[in-house]
């Protein structure tokens, strides 16, 4: 097992003798003392956010790779000293990873990465696992079996729980239109993803993580998954916080306490168009459409009012003392709005970043509108702190090594990816064939993907 992160005392040439050994770099700690840190390789970096939490927890980022050129030069911007590749992932060898990295197979410590997970996201157009976007889910585990990390990060939305290998437009489903394929059905993509994380032989386990429990002043929930090669017992970090806190758990960080000392004099943001703004400014603090009345309502979200009933992001307006929803790419939609609590205008990209606790210093490249999107892309900094000192934990830990394979989650949470329904229908008001019995029949049927999934996931082992 590789040396983790350590403080070692000694001349400089005894240090970095023990260092080169482990292939780690080294940083004065004091006079006679240094800590060696553990080398990172970063795929889909985007502006940097889960490795500079990982790098809060004792790890180095060796390289990055990036193919959207805002990003990278985001990343060269703020931190010069990590080598960057601008290329799209299907376009870099492992070879030429390994080389930037100053690494050698079995050598990095861990690989991170957040294949582009549009394809999966509930908002806007969802696609399926065939979209190109989800086929990069391949290219990551393409850099794992060729590196060998000793463990792995995989980050993603929600939606790749719920995954298809072929999506079904929603106006296609239901009574009058051909009985779902099994490569349809909700998870179906999911299962697919298990497939491919067996095949890897990694001891995997995964979860879907509120980051707000992780001090974040967010509600934001992604689904990260970490693996061991060795069969270390890598388990998903405890909580920290809650909305309600028991024993030694803290109350949720709110939005004026993550924002605390900001200094944000000519705040950055797109304005309002006038349509937007005859309505947010008459909505209250923590309120959305909903706070309308009756009469503007229909008018102000338009046909999502008929179809969906509306969602709690048209028109909303933040509340000082709740955290954040989550951070979107696009905070001045009418569906996805992050309004500022007391002003009639979006959150700032300062205050955007601070959400997602960068460094204040931090500079991001491109328009506003790229600031937004590589804000809203990243992982926030505590919850890669939080992994990565879950990992630490381990690699320190000097109990005897067991051996593990498999893949894990916690009960409840393969329950619910057991049980859910084989697809989603629009709302009855919408339906061809307004017959809810026959709805039903037509939702019913063989689910290939509970049964599978079943086969390659477990829940937690003692």
């Amino acid at each position: 097992m590789p040396v983790s992160k350590i403080e070692v005392s000694g001349t400089p040439q005894i240090v970095k003798n023990y260092c080169e050994l482990g292939n780690m770099s080294i940083e004065a700690n004091s006079v006679d003392s240094y800590v060696c840190k553990l080398p990172i390789i970063s795929l889909f970096s985007g502006a940097l956010g889960l490795d500079l939490g990982l790098e809060k927890a004792g790890f180095q980022t060796r390289v990055a790779v990036e193919c959207n050129k805002f990003a990278a030069d985001t990343i060269r911007k703020n931190r010069p000293g990590i080598p960057v590749i601008e290329k799209k992932i299907e376009d870099v060898t492992t070879e030429e990873i390994l080389e930037i990295a100053k690494l050698r197979p079995g050598e990095p410590v861990i690989v991170t990465g957040g294949p582009s997970c549009q394809s999966f996201s509930t908002v806007g157009q969802r696609g399926s696992l065939t979209d190109p976007r989800g086929m990069l889910f391949q290219e990551f585990l393409r850099v794992i079996r060729e590196t060998q990390p000793q463990f792995f990060i995989m980050e993603n939305v929600k939606g790749i729980f719920s995954a298809a290998i072929k999506h079904r437009p929603l106006k296609e489903r239901g009574l009058g239109y051909p009985p779902l394929e099994p490569e349809e059905e909700l998870g179906s993509g999911f299962v697919e993803i298990l497939k491919e994380l067996r095949d890897i032989n990694y001891y995997t386990v995964f979860d879907l993580l509120n980051t707000a429990n992780y001090g974040v002043p967010q509600v934001r929930e992604r689904a990260i998954f970490i693996g061991s090669r060795d069969g270390e017992p890598v388990a998903i970090p405890e909580p920290t916080h809650a909305k309600d806190p028991v024993n030694d758990l803290v109350r949720w960080v709110t939005l004026k306490e993550g924002l605390e000392g900001l200094e944000d004099k000519n705040p950055l943001y797109r304005n309002f168009n006038a349509s937007k703004r005859q309505f947010i400014q008459i909505i209250p603090e923590g309120g959305n459409w909903r706070n309308l009345p009756p009469e503007l309502q229909e008018q102000a979200i338009g046909g999502a009012y008929k179809s969906w009933g509306g969602r709690g992001g048209f028109l909303r307006r933040l509340s000082w003392s709740q955290p954040s929803p989550t951070l979107t790419t696009n905070p001045d939609g009418k569906a996805t709005m992050l309004c500022h609590p007391t002003e009639c205008r979006p959150l700032s990209v300062k205050e955007y970043a601070r959400l997602q606790q960068f460094p204040d210093s931090w500079e991001f490249s491109g328009s506003l509108s790229q600031q937004y999107t590589q804000i809203g892309n990243a992982v926030p900094i505590g919850l890669g702190k939080a992994i990565g000192q879950a990992i630490q934990k381990v690699i320190q830990s000097d109990q005897k090594m067991i051996k593990r394979t498999g893949i894990y989650t916690r009960e409840d949470l393969l329950k619910r990816l057991v049980n859910r329904p084989r697809t989603m229908l629009s709302p009855p008001n919408m339906w061809k064939i307004k017959d809810r019995e026959a709805a039903r029949e037509w939702m019913n049927g063989h689910n290939r993907n509970r049964i599978e999934i079943l086969e390659y996931v477990s829940c937690y082992q003692d």
